[in-house]
């Protein structure tokens, strides 16, 4: 007979590709993960992994188990989650990813509230740069910010985040400040990959007048906000910073808001779930209360005009 837990261990290690990972996420013994990959093993009677000193890789019969054992999971989970709601609320794990800056600077600061009025939910969130299969990773629900390009996702849009050029007063100090818009080709300017590689253009628009787009070649061009961030508060040169990210820092002159009179367009802030998914009762709980307190402003809504540094010019 097989284990649920054993199936559940299986599921880390696979999707982790590590016993000593899964072990953390799960949080147990690694000698305890390797007992009940063994056992279902011998269950089953065939290799689901193949150990090296580096890496662990699923064998054939592993992928297929992968496969199937996260749909059996997963409603298992959701079964659990609705039949517990019918007592004292939404209850179980809630796996919810995140971009890394979000994570911390505005998650980091509405999931407290969450968890101590749902007690019996759980989260499990994870922060990366990278655009997470949902349904791959069984993951409930995931927070993208920017436009939406899969159809097989659900999304609930949350609000919009403005973005602001800036540099730091050591750089400003050391190349000067930039004459205009179109002086930017003279600078250092840090930009963010897009998902084909190449670095996102920047576009300016001002009522009434053109629209102006910046595409010099980067100094440096790096896939993480976060990364982008600390390289702009640390002089490395100018970027273009999500308001939640640089809104503290212009407030303490840490940082210098250039091009006040020009707008980058907004980010869309969205919750995305597969949809091929029935929401449980704790994804439908995080739902109500993100669209909630997105209602009332939060830190990426913030209008950072007043602590701005005007930087101008005649000829943009």
């Amino acid at each position: 007979m097989i284990d649920l837990n054993d199936l559940r261990v299986f599921a880390s290690v696979a999707r982790l590709r590590s016993f000593s990972a899964a072990a953390r996420e799960i949080g147990m013994p690694k000698s305890s993960v390797s007992r009940g990959i063994a056992r279902l093993e011998h269950a089953l009677s065939t290799r689901l992994v193949q150990r090296t000193t580096r890496e662990v890789r699923l064998t054939a019969s592993g992928i297929l188990l992968q496969d199937r054992c996260l749909s059996i999971l997963t409603g298992i989970d959701q079964a659990v989650d609705e039949v517990g709601s019918l007592g004292d609320g939404p209850r179980g794990v809630l796996r919810i990813t995140s971009g890394i800056g979000f994570g911390l600077n505005v998650l980091s600061d509405l999931l407290p509230p969450f968890i101590e009025r749902h007690p019996h939910v759980r989260v499990a969130l994870e922060l990366t740069s990278r655009n997470v299969d949902l349904v791959a990773e069984g993951m409930d629900i995931a927070i993208r910010i920017g436009p939406m390009n899969d159809s097989e996702m659900v999304s609930t849009h949350l609000g919009t985040i403005c973005r602001y050029t800036c540099a730091s007063p050591i750089y400003l100090q050391r190349r000067g400040e930039p004459g205009g818009i179109r002086a930017l080709a003279e600078h250092d300017l840090i930009e963010m990959l897009g998902s084909d590689g190449r670095p996102r253009p920047w576009i300016f628009h001002r009522p009434g007048q053109a629209t102006i787009t910046v595409e010099n070649e980067p100094r440096i061009a790096v896939n993480d906000p976060v990364t982008i961030h600390r390289l702009v508060v640390n002089g490395a040169g100018i970027g273009v910073l999500s308001g939640y990210l640089c809104a503290p820092d212009i407030a303490a002159r840490r940082l210098i808001r250039l091009f006040s009179e020009w707008e980058l367009p907004p980010l869309d802030v969205s919750l995305v779930f597969p949809s091929s998914r029935e929401l449980s009762p704790s994804v439908r709980a995080f739902v109500t209360y993100m669209k909630a307190v997105s209602a009332v402003g939060l830190s990426w809504q913030d209008d950072i005009m007043a602590v701005s540094h005007p930087v101008t010019a005649s000829d943009d």
